[in-house]
């Protein structure tokens, strides 16, 4: 195809994109809105394990943009289907069939990778840092927990489980681009542990300790995952670079 067509293309795709990302949004917030899916009283579960009190609100807009921010993202998984479709229609007719093997099982990993670092975060890593962070000091001070504050908590922290995830996603990316080697990952140990620490720093809240270990823990042996991916992707270059080699000679 010429090149504006790509461009005509791609537009039509985004904006196909951008109406089912529309329409999961509006359906997601019509859900909420008419408690037809309690997602909200769901999310409050690993706090209601460590206090008995209800949320609390300072201003009258909180909940509404507190079902706003929920709605975002209960329509983004409603629209992932037609959003993973629409990006794998315009990059499949430029993959070789070999290619197209490989991409549909990272995309499938990739979304199992998102899914775990998600249910790690909500399901082991929140419990155990509320109840340290709600029952530290009660002697001293009452909670009083508000709900924008709470649910940016717990919003933020599952997403940068989820993204963290993706790690070795990313390795086995810039393997197949000849950006890394397995050798080079594998020199880089020490250096990906401190790196996982340090992000795991700047994506957990500073005060939460308990979040940092748990998510520098995974987030190596992800590394070591990855490492794994990468060499089995390297290998494969190697192969096919042998093979093409021997058929131009």
């Amino acid at each position: 195809m010429p090149f504006l067509d790509h461009l005509e293309e791609l537009r039509w795709r985004l904006f196909k994109v951008a109406l089912a990302l529309g329409g999961g949004f509006v359906l997601g917030f019509v859900l909420l809105s008419t408690k037809s899916i309690d997602l909200l009283n769901y999310l409050q579960r690993p706090l209601q394990a460590v206090i008995t009190e209800q949320l609390v609100y300072t201003s009258p807009t909180d909940p509404f943009n507190v079902v706003l921010s929920a709605s975002f993202g209960l329509g983004f998984l409603i629209a992932l289907p037609v959003v993973c479709y629409q990006i794998w229609a315009f990059m499949s007719p430029a993959l070789y069939q070999t290619e197209k093997r490989v991409v549909l099982p990272v995309m499938f990993g990739a979304t199992l990778l998102f899914v775990a670092g998600v249910a790690l975060a909500f399901y082991v890593v929140l419990p155990v840092t509320l109840k340290f962070l709600v029952g530290f000091q009660t002697q001293a001070f009452t909670p009083m927990l508000e709900v924008r504050r709470y649910f940016a908590f717990v919003f933020g922290m599952c997403l940068a489980f989820g993204a963290a995830f993706e790690l070795p996603i990313v390795m086995l990316a810039l393997t197949a681009f000849g950006l890394v080697t397995p050798i080079m990952l594998a020199k880089w140990r020490r250096h990906a542990l401190v790196g996982c620490m340090a992000l795991s720093a700047i994506i957990t809240p500073g005060d939460a300790i308990t979040a940092l270990i748990m998510m520098t823990i995974p987030l190596y042996f992800l590394y070591e995952g990855g490492i794994v991916l990468s060499r089995v992707v390297y290998r494969k270059k190697l192969r096919s670079q042998q093979i093409g080699s021997e058929a131009i000679a």
